[in-house]
């Protein structure tokens, strides 16, 4: 399925819009993860595990965006957006939450 950030696909022509699409990825955070992250927050440096449950939960958001285009009979979703924030649920952590929102389209 073509995925594009941009509002418009060089040489093809959109046939219909679908409608906007949207999909949610939430990850809990691990004591021992943090641990090691506020580790590297005092010395500094890159955070490797949060790196790589981004990248997973980025690639997993656009997966689940481009399945709830498909059940609306697109073939590509354009103006394709990735975010991401927290939700704090107590003192004790937060939930890591990724969205990614796009429009769905039929392209010739």
């Amino acid at each position: 399925m073509l995925t594009s950030t941009t509002d418009i696909v060089q040489g093809r022509t959109i046939a219909r819009y679908h409608g906007i699409v949207t999909a949610e990825v939430v990850y809990g955070t691990n004591a021992l993860r943090d641990f090691f992250a506020g580790i590297r927050d005092l010395i500094g440096g890159r955070t490797g595990s949060y790196e790589q449950i981004f990248e997973k939960g980025h690639r997993e958001a656009i997966a689940e965006l481009t399945e709830r285009a498909q059940k609306l009979g697109a073939n590509g979703v354009i103006g394709v957006a990735v975010n991401t924030g927290t939700i704090n649920i107590d003192d004790r952590g937060a939930l890591l939450l990724i969205t990614a929102t796009g429009t769905a389209v039929t392209v010739d």
